[in-house]
Order: C-alpha cells, then sequence, then structure tokens
C-alpha cells in the first residue's frame, strides 16, 4: 500500500501531494492518504466520489485517513 501523509505540508495545500500521488499510482494499486487538515479531506472524498473510487474513512483523534484502491 503506498502511503501519503500530508500532515507535513505547510507551504500548499494538502491536496497537491494526494493528488499527484494518485496520478502517479498503478491500476489496482492500493493508496492510503493522511490528513489532518478537515477542508482538505472533504475535498478530496468528494473528488474520490466523481471518480467512481470507493474508498474507506478512519478518524483518530485529528488524524483523518482515506484507503482505496486505484481503479484507472
Amino acid at each position: 500500500m503506498k502511503t501519503i501523509d500530508t500532515r507535513e505540508v505547510n507551504n500548499y495545500s494538502p491536496l497537491i501531494p494526494a493528488i499527484c500521488a494518485i496520478c502517479k499510482a498503478r491500476s489496482g494499486e492500493k493508496v492510503e492518504i493522511i490528513m489532518d487538515h478537515e477542508e482538505a479531506f472533504k475535498d478530496m472524498k468528494e473528488y474520490l466520489s466523481e471518480q467512481n473510487i470507493g474508498f474507506r474513512e478512519i478518524y483518530d483523534e485529528d488524524t483523518m485517513r482515506l484507503q482505496f484502491t486505484i481503479t484507472q
């Protein structure tokens, strides 16, 4: 599983490394995105839904995770 942790991103939106990872992933690859930015997390869920990519949400205190499989 490819894990992208965006919690350390300070210079730009945490969506940028998340989308870059999705674009670089191969079909069938499992991806996990870790965030602590609630608005970016909501935007990422909306993007995945629009792309018809099913995902799993995991919440742990201030950390939010999305797990999904690339289906390109």
